[in-house]
C-alpha cells in the first residue's frame, strides 16, 4: 500500500483544517517544500497536495510553492484544488506533478473530466468527497443525491485508474477512518482507491493495508507526531522507489 503524506497549502504555508472548515486553520509551517524535502529524507515515493486557495477562489496563487516542492522532493505529487480547467492541468504537468486530482468539476462537468482523461489518462484522478455516504461538491457545502459507491463505479466505467475518496465525518478529527467503506471500495475492480480522512494511527494503517486498499494519505497524524512517516511507510511495506 503506497503511503501519501499530505501537505495543505493556504497562503504559502503548511496547513490543516478540521472537516475542511476555513476557519479552523492551523498552520504547521512556513515552507511547503523544506516539508516536502523531510517526507523525501525518510523513504516517501508519493505526496498528496492540496491548494486550499484554489479549492476556494479558483486562482492559482500558490503555483511557485507547488513547483517548489516538485523540485525539492523528488517525489510523485498529486494535486487538488481548483483544477477545472485544461490550462491548469497542463500547467501543472509541465511542473512536473504526477497527477492531477479533479474534484467538484468531476460531478457537474463531466465534458471537462472526460476530456482531461482522453488527454492526460492515468496522470487524473478524481476526488470524490462523501458524507453520510453521499457525495459532497463546493468545499464539502453541497451535499448531492449521488452516492459514493455508485459514483466511484461510474467513474471506474468512464476510465478514471484512481480515486481519492475522502470521508468528511473523519477529516481532521483524528478519530480513523472509516474502514467499512475503505473494504468495500477495495474491491472494485480497475480502479485504485486512496484513502483519505481520519487516519490516526499505526493500526489505522494495518487495517487499510488488510483491505488492500491502493493508497493511505496521512495529514493531520504527521503533524501532530501521532504517527511517525517512516514507521508507517514500513508498516505499509512502502520503502522503496514506486
Amino acid at each position: 500500500m503506497r503511503i501519501l503524506p499530505a501537505i495543505d497549502i493556504r497562503a504559502g504555508k503548511v496547513v490543516r483544517l478540521t472537516r475542511g472548515d476555513y476557519d479552523t486553520t492551523t498552520v504547521y509551517a512556513e515552507n511547503p517544500a523544506e516539508i516536502a524535502r523531510q517526507f523525501a529524507e525518510t523513504g516517501c515515493r508519493n505526496l498528496h497536495v492540496v491548494d486550499l486557495d484554489g479549492a476556494k477562489d479558483g486562482e492559482l496563487s500558490n503555483f511557485e510553492a507547488v513547483k517548489a516542492i516538485v523540485d525539492a522532493s523528488g517525489m510523485k505529487v498529486e494535486i487538488g484544488g481548483g483544477i477545472r480547467t485544461m490550462e491548469r492541468i497542463e500547467k501543472y504537468i509541465s511542473a512536473g506533478v504526477a497527477r492531477c486530482i479533479i474534484g467538484t468539476a468531476a460531478v457537474n462537468d463531466q465534458t471537462f473530466l472526460k476530456a482531461a482523461l482522453t488527454e492526460y489518462g492515468e496522470k487524473i484522478a478524481v476526488g470524490v468527497d462523501a458524507k453520510d455516504g453521499f457525495v459532497a461538491v463546493s468545499g464539502w457545502l453541497e451535499i448531492t443525491d449521488i452516492k459514493g459507491m455508485d459514483f466511484c463505479l461510474e467513474l471506474r466505467d468512464m476510465g478514471v485508474k484512481t480515486v481519492i475518496y475522502t470521508d468528511i465525518a473523519k477529516d481532521g478529527m483524528l478519530s480513523g477512518p472509516n474502514h467499512e467503506i475503505y473494504n468495500e471500495l477495495a474491491l472494485i475492480d480497475g480502479l485504485s482507491v486512496i484513502a483519505s480522512g481520519g487516519v490516526t494511527s499505526l493500526e489505522d494503517v494495518k487495517k487499510l493495508c488488510g483491505s488492500k486498499i491502493y493508497g493511505a494519505i496521512i495529514g493531520k497524524a504527521l503533524y501532530t507526531g501521532r504517527i511517525e512517516l517512516k514507521e508507517a511507510l514500513e508498516v505499509a511495506g512502502c520503502l522503496q522507489s514506486e
